[in-house]
């Protein structure tokens, strides 16, 4: 594999992880996995995305303190 190949990959990595640690949903894995899961649907747009992944997490119901 070549330098820049392992760079971009360890790249991809390092940003997942720091999406996955503060909480920021993955775009490009939700749209991997309807593609791979569900090759019937078509996939959200990203702002249709974000829209439905701030309503899971704040809207009704759900109650926070900080």
């Amino acid at each position: 594999m070549r330098f820049a190949e392992q760079w971009r990959d360890a790249w991809r990595a390092a940003l997942q992880t720091a999406r996955l640690a503060i909480g920021v949903p993955d775009y490009d894995a939700y749209v991997a996995h309807v593609r791979a899961h569900h090759p019937g649907d078509v996939p959200m747009t990203r702002e249709a995305f974000c829209v439905e992944r701030m309503h899971a997490r704040y809207g009704r119901g759900r109650s926070r303190c900080c």
